[in-house]
């Protein structure tokens, strides 16, 4: 019996060791499957069943090299996104940018707090007002008070939530011949609804805020590892903390497409193939797959949508922050307390309580994340313009330039996203 305690502590000491061994690239991976993500994914396999499965792995190679190389830009240079766009680059362009990200970013907060109190009201029973207050002030209070240390360890913890959706997806019953012929042969289709379904599909997968939350996540954990003692001062970077930062990107990218591959099998499997085609909202599939996955899997899917809204929710306020401060020079980081930043911690305020308002207007909140899609296109073309130049200029990346392979990745992301983008505009101004 006094072995038990023993092996329970190896096991604690082992999980600990592993996630200091995951950084920022882990965390914007599982951000990326946000409630409103869910949302889309759900609705794709609820309405096309497989069909749009190949985004998946399509997209996966896109996402790991435009992160690594906001990565890297961050790491190396000791400035956030912002900031080195600010330096180097158009600050008209700057404020653009950062204007559109606000307003995408300020409908997704609100389309992830309602989906999550909606969650909640459907599981507990509590009226949705009551649940849309609890989480707002929830996510307010970890990001504003809790230290950033313990902050970035809850965020790797909740990133883990998702792993719910992988087990959701086996209590399912699947055809693997469609998954595989549908996932490795790309299904090309323009009607207006697969399209309009596709790039909300990219948009939420290939998102801005991503772009300038790691960059800035790099500069805090150098920063939190006393390589730094604020933004803005350029560290001393080796080949081992680049090659660091390549297998985190990848391990979080691959993390983040495998749990949307596992949500539009559910969907899929279960929704569509019983004739379910038409749900706006990821609690509405929670509620149909009671009697098509029984409620194990009902519990599954909804204790998701809770457990990475509480991660996505904070993430979405703070990349907002970090663009703000850098755009007009205050101070940033969550690595200092509200006194020292109050500006910066003032904008993830109002970006999350304004985010909980729009939830009591009556905005139709999947119509708005549609419109988020169409900004988040939008904006995403001349970033990752900006972001292929940066990871590729000596004087904000030093000898670490992006390699050759990344670079011809992100430029045909940059092809793609921007006719995706077009192609839906072009499709919304027909009707």
């Amino acid at each position: 019996m006094s072995e038990e305690p023993e092996v329970v502590t190896k096991g604690l000491q082992k999980i600990k060791k592993l996630f200091r061994k995951v950084g920022p690239g882990f965390i914007t991976g599982a951000a990326d499957d946000d409630p409103s993500g869910i949302a889309t994914y759900s609705i794709a396999g609820a309405q096309f069943g497989y069909r749009l499965s190949w985004l998946s792995l399509f997209l996966l190679p896109m996402m790991i090299a435009i992160q690594e190389m906001c990565g890297r830009i961050g790491m190396v240079s000791g400035m956030g996104l912002a900031g080195t766009i600010k330096k180097f680059y158009s600050k008209k362009l700057l404020l653009l940018a950062v204007t559109l990200l606000i307003v995408a970013n300020t409908i997704n907060i609100s389309a992830d707090l309602g989906i999550m109190a909606a969650s909640l009201e459907m599981l507990i029973g509590w009226p949705f007002l009551i649940w849309l207050v609890l989480v707002t002030l929830l996510t307010l209070v970890l990001e504003i008070f809790v230290s950033y240390k313990r902050y970035s360890t809850f965020l790797k913890f909740m990133g883990l939530s998702l792993l719910v959706y992988g087990l959701t997806m086996l209590i399912t019953k699947q055809d693997w011949g469609e998954v595989a012929r549908n996932t490795l042969i790309p299904h090309l289709n323009f009607n207006g609804v697969y399209l309009m379904t596709m790039v909300g599909f990219i948009g939420t997968t290939i998102s801005p805020y991503l772009f300038f939350w790691q960059a800035s996540e790099e500069v805090e954990e150098e920063i939190e590892d006393g390589q730094v003692k604020d933004f803005d001062k350029k560290p001393k970077v080796g080949r081992r903390q680049i090659a660091f930062l390549r297998r985190d990107t990848i391990v979080g990218m691959v993390f983040s497409n495998i749990v949307a591959f596992f949500i539009v099998l559910t969907a899929a499997a279960t929704l569509h193939a019983n004739g379910i085609t038409d749900i706006e909202t990821p609690y509405q599939a929670a509620l149909a797959l009671k009697p098509l996955a029984g409620n194990f899997a009902f519990f599954l899917f909804t204790f998701g949508i809770v457990g990475i809204g509480l991660q996505a929710v904070p993430i979405l306020a703070g990349s907002v922050a970090y663009a703000v401060s850098e755009a007009f020079g205050f101070q940033e980081g969550l690595s200092k307390k509200l006194e020292q930043a109050k500006a910066f911690y003032f904008v993830i305020v109002l970006a999350t309580i304004v985010g909980g308002i729009i939830n009591l207007v009556g905005i139709n909140p999947i119509r708005a994340l549609y419109y988020t899609a169409i900004i988040n296109g939008l904006i995403s073309v001349p970033l990752i313009a900006i972001i292929i130049k940066l990871s590729d200029d000596a004087r904000v990346v030093g000898n670490f330039k992006t390699s050759k392979i990344n670079k011809i990745i992100a430029r045909v992301t940059f092809v793609f996203v921007g006719t995706a983008s077009i192609l839906l505009i072009a499709g919304l101004v027909k009707q």
